[in-house]
């Protein structure tokens, strides 16, 4: 390997180290801190960050208990960095093709670039004992560390799930497929398969998604056909269902709540073109600036607010909604297998806060809905917290509002229809339909 080769690949490590670090010291979002790390690489090292950092942050717990068996004492604060390195090492051993040698060179040698040179003896030691002492074979006698979630988490998917929860968090470690959402704007779902065979890009359909097409493998999407031009979106198939669900009708006003990134913005608008007028809301310019980029690449155009979902009064303009699509916020733990940094951001704490402010989030839009209208209630959860038990609390407080449970699926999930994640291949998504009387 050549001096600057060699550099490279140190580099990578260190920047795979960092990124963990800021993620799991920090409490940086891979968002944020990703995209930063990958820029001075290629492609395909790139993904290879991208593929070790997740790799790491969806074994954790398994991955702490092997450092607390062969680390004699945690690292300074100042070193605590080397940790993270470790533990990547760790997941290069027990679970990526990469050779022993390198895993452990490349490794130590990255404690250069990370100025922690003074560690490289012991984290070569370190990683040498976990090979010598076949250490991937010693598996802990607790469900919660081989499940890969925090405690908080998985006590909650055993409460609210005691009947199938191994399934959730077997589905939950799963990495997640890329969903396309054709835009039928330009091109017909059946269209767009025939480039996608002409190119040979492996995919399958799913009957109940008349637009969504699922990747066989991952790719650079920027280089699938009509990327430019607008003819597909990425969007996972259960968040593909909420247009539909909204069901606009030809002259309604529809609100989109806290409608950033904007695919379903977009899906609203493709679907019924005919709607008189569209207004997406986020509390973030600069989230609304994707919203703008999304519409711009799609061919739509919607009506943009930044204003807070919770006080209307400081941004409404007084015009009643026949549909309001709310996609509330939420803990986001049913797009864990695509964003496995958000176990390790989230606290139990946080998701008293989040089913306070959805709460007062639907109520405050309520207030805007027409006699007559509907709202979808959406989240990207899989807590009842947050789901079944929210929408309740609405019913029980709110006379005029009634459940419309014509799509709900299981009598047991009742009000509103939760996704798991993996059910036909989606995430994990809540959604519950209103009727205002």
């Amino acid at each position: 390997m050549s001096q600057s080769k060699g550099r490279y690949q140190q580099n990578l490590r260190a920047d795979a180290a960092r990124v963990l670090f800021q993620i799991l010291e920090q409490g940086m979002s891979a968002r944020e801190c990703l995209p930063a790390a990958q820029q001075d690489h290629n492609e395909k090292d790139k993904a290879w960050l991208q593929e070790m950092t997740y790799g790491v942050l969806r074994q954790l717990p398994l991955l702490q208990h092997w450092l607390r068996l062969l680390l004699d004492k945690p690292l300074k604060k100042n070193v605590k960095v080397v940790e993270h390195l470790i533990m990547l090492g760790f997941y290069q051993l027990a679970f990526s093709r990469v050779s022993t040698h390198a895993a452990v060179s490349e490794c130590v040698n990255a404690c250069v670039p990370l100025n922690a040179i003074a560690t490289k003896g012991l984290v070569n030691a370190v990683l040498r004992n976990f090979i010598r002492q076949d250490t991937a074979q010693n598996l802990p006698d607790n469900e919660q560390v081989l499940s890969g979630q925090p405690k908080w988490f998985y006590k909650k998917l055993v409460d609210a799930y005691p009947d199938n929860y191994k399934t959730i968090l077997d589905a939950m470690q799963v990495k997640a497929p890329i969903w396309l959402r054709v835009n039928n704007k330009y091109k017909s779902t059946d269209e767009y398969c025939r480039l996608l065979d002409e190119r040979e890009v492996a995919y399958e359909r799913q009957a109940a998604q008349h637009q969504g097409i699922i990747l066989s493998k991952g790719c650079d999407i920027t280089t699938l056909p009509g990327y430019d031009e607008g003819w597909f979106a990425v969007q996972d198939g259960a968040a593909q269902l909420a247009a539909g669900l909204l069901g606009s009708q030809p002259n309604d006003c529809v609100l989109d709540c806290c409608a950033a990134p904007g695919g379903k913005t977009c899906h609203i608008l493709e679907l019924q073109p005919d709607i008189a007028t569209c207004v997406a809301i986020d509390i973030e310019s600069s989230r609304l600036k994707r919203i703008e980029e999304n519409l711009t690449r799609l061919g739509h155009q919607a009506t943009l607010i930044c204003g807070d979902a919770s006080k209307p009064t400081s941004w409404w303009d007084g015009q009643l909604f026949d549909r309001i699509l709310l996609d509330a916020p939420c803990s986001a733990t049913g797009i864990i297998r695509r964003h496995p940094d958000i176990k390790w951001l989230r606290k139990s704490s946080d998701i008293d806060v989040l089913v306070a402010l959805q709460s007062k989030i639907i109520d405050a839009m309520w207030a805007l809905l027409k006699p007559g209208g509907t709202m979808l209630y959406a989240t990207c959860s899989i807590l009842p917290a947050e789901n079944q038990l929210q929408i309740s609390a609405f019913l029980n407080r709110t006379p005029d509002a009634l459940l419309d449970d014509k799509f709900e699926n299981d009598a047991a999930q009742k009000p509103g229809r939760q996704i798991l994640p993996g059910e036909k291949q989606m995430d994990g998504f809540y959604y519950a339909r209103l009727l205002k009387a």
